[in-house]
């Protein structure tokens, strides 16, 4: 078996739509509709117009694999498409060149997740082409260990036989564990 490193990259250019907003407060939609692996840098570089929807190479960022996201990598691949996770940002600089601004990329759906659940950022799933599926599951195949489902198993001490908390321990009859000590000494006078 050959070696596999525990962490690798790859440049990754990310596509931006710009679509007309539907709504008088959004003046423009953007959604992330592909990657370029292996891209080199860009920065808004326009790629198709077509009247008012324009398609741009928005930037280039590393994806990075790491060893021990190897399960949400899994998902991802099993995806119908298998997909990239593209995080988008609003932009409210006045010199940007956008009013967002792409934040990261990453194959781990569970990272994706944890994008989404904080609500600030937009996260769109972008199918992956065929060379990045390629290129992904070699890096899982490499590191993926299935995990055996071990079921717990209980103590058999039996925790029904102490009453712990019921009444005073200084008090010998079960009749009596609800009363206090001081009421016994009383009914029993001075020694």
């Amino acid at each position: 078996m050959t070696s596999v490193a525990n962490e690798i990259s790859m440049p990754l250019g990310i596509v931006l739509r710009r679509t007309p907003g539907v709504t008088r407060w959004a003046r423009h939609a953007w959604k992330p509709v592909g990657v370029l692996p292996g891209a080199g840098p860009a920065e808004w570089r326009l790629l198709r117009e077509d009247g008012e929807v324009r398609e741009y190479h928005a930037a280039t960022l590393a994806l990075e694999l790491h060893r021990t996201d190897v399960e949400a990598y899994k998902v991802s691949l099993t995806m119908e498409p298998p997909a990239v996770f593209v995080v988008l940002r609003p932009d409210d600089r006045a010199d940007a060149p956008a009013d967002v601004t792409v934040h990261a990329v990453t194959a781990s759906a569970y990272e994706a997740q944890d994008y989404l659940d904080s609500g600030e950022e937009i996260v769109e799933a972008v199918p992956m082409p065929e060379g990045l599926v390629a290129w992904l599951r070699d890096f899982v195949d490499g590191h993926y260990e299935e995990t055996p489902f071990v079921k717990r198993k209980r103590d058999r001490k039996r925790v029904d036989l102490a009453e712990d908390g019921i009444g005073d321990a200084r008090i010998r009859q079960t009749a009596d564990v609800y009363r206090a000590p001081g009421a016994i000494k009383a009914k029993a006078g001075p020694h």
